[in-house]
């Protein structure tokens, strides 16, 4: 039981550093990529499957179980891992984000949200002491607190409110978290793009001593330049001793830039979500398997690919099945998708272990490239 973040490497040129994060359910390597499974399931993709992709962490989302099937029955099953048949390390949000998205259907409070259920029309009273209670009951490893996420349009002043709430949040997760030996409870760094306002805020939060660290707020539609200035300022400015996350984060450039800048952990639904529409993740760059030119490609999606779908079939084969509207296409997509992604980082950890990553990774880092 308990936890611990080992610091294993670090660039010679950069922040970049690996580490092993042990939880009650096993060790993370890091840097990594995290699948999402918002329902305790990653969607069409097997807990096997996922165990042979490479993921180690799979995150779930404490909004929607709230909501369906609720907590009281993960808890009755014997908590998240039992349920979805998942005996990894598993990490839950705390729903804030989720109901800060219902901006038509919430009401704001220093005491919490409160928000009329999407599914039901029932009204539902989020705070932060009752997120750390689900989260409680649903028995992840890692649990987050409840923060508020101001959109990237909101004003100076909107940001410093909800920064200041973020933080008097985090207090009160703290004092009503039941379970700290099989748990770990992450804060979450706020302060949209006003350096300020996160240097104030990570200073805070580390002030507090949490197992780990996330970075919140970032990508919710900043341009590229200034997320990168938020992470390269935030992420040094939490322990070293212990993991950072960064929040909805996972494309190659976001993940690459973030890592050079010292963060471990990314999560993002973009794998599964871009298989559900046809379209595969190959080194980087997205290509629409539905279109024409793959109907005679009998290549696989990427020969260096050590998925189940690289190994057994074709481009072809694939935009046959995306053509047809067949299941299996949209799966075998989701699971190759999940693989680059984790393969990439696991890529990047080597090269840190080896302190190549600087030599390796350097057109991904130049300020100017074009990339994805």
């Amino acid at each position: 039981m308990g936890f611990s973040f080992e610091l294993q490497q670090l660039c010679s040129h950069t922040q970049a550093r690996a580490g092993a994060f042990h939880t009650p359910h096993g060790v993370v390597e890091t840097p990594r990529f995290m699948p999402v499974g918002t329902l305790a399931t990653v969607k069409g993709i097997t807990p096997q499957q996922l165990k042979e992709a490479g993921a180690q962490m799979i995150l779930a989302n404490t909004y929607h179980l709230h909501l369906q099937p609720g907590e009281k029955i993960v808890r009755g099953a014997g908590g998240l891992h039992r349920f979805m048949g998942w005996n990894y390390p598993i990490l839950t949000d705390s729903g804030g984000f989720q109901v800060f998205s219902l901006s038509q259907l919430r009401q704001i409070s220093e005491m919490g949200v409160i928000f009329r259920s999407p599914r039901d029309g029932s009204i539902i009273e989020l705070t932060p002491e009752h997120s750390i209670q689900i989260q409680n009951a649903l028995g992840a490893d890692v649990i987050m607190a409840f923060d508020e996420c101001p959109p990237a349009y909101a004003t100076r002043e909107e940001v410093e409110v909800a920064t200041g709430r973020t933080y008097r949040w985090l207090e009160r997760c703290v004092a009503a978290h039941q379970r700290p030996q099989e748990q770990a409870l992450f804060g979450i760094v706020q302060g949209g793009v006003y350096p300020d306002l996160r240097t104030a805020a990570a200073k805070a939060l580390t002030a507090l001593d949490l197992p780990g660290y996330a970075i919140g707020g970032v990508s919710v539609g900043e341009i590229p330049e200034l997320i990168d200035a938020t992470i390269r300022l935030t992420a040094p400015l939490l322990p070293i001793e212990k993991p950072r996350y960064l929040m909805g984060v996972g494309t190659y450039r976001e993940m690459i830039r973030a890592i050079a800048a010292g963060v471990d952990l990314f999560d993002c639904v973009i794998p599964t979500r871009l298989g559900r529409h046809g379209t595969a993740l190959v080194r980087g760059e997205r290509i629409n398997i539905k279109n024409a030119q793959y109907k005679e490609d009998f290549r696989p999606l990427d020969e260096s690919c050590p998925c189940y779908t690289c190994q057994h079939f074709s481009r072809a084969y694939l935009n046959h099945l995306v053509r047809s509207r067949e299941m299996l296409g949209y799966i075998l997509l989701s699971l190759h998708n999940i693989t680059e992604l984790i393969c990439f980082t696991q890529k990047i950890r080597a090269a840190i272990l080896g302190d190549r990553f600087y030599t390796e990774f350097a057109d991904w880092l130049e300020p100017k490239a074009v990339l994805p």
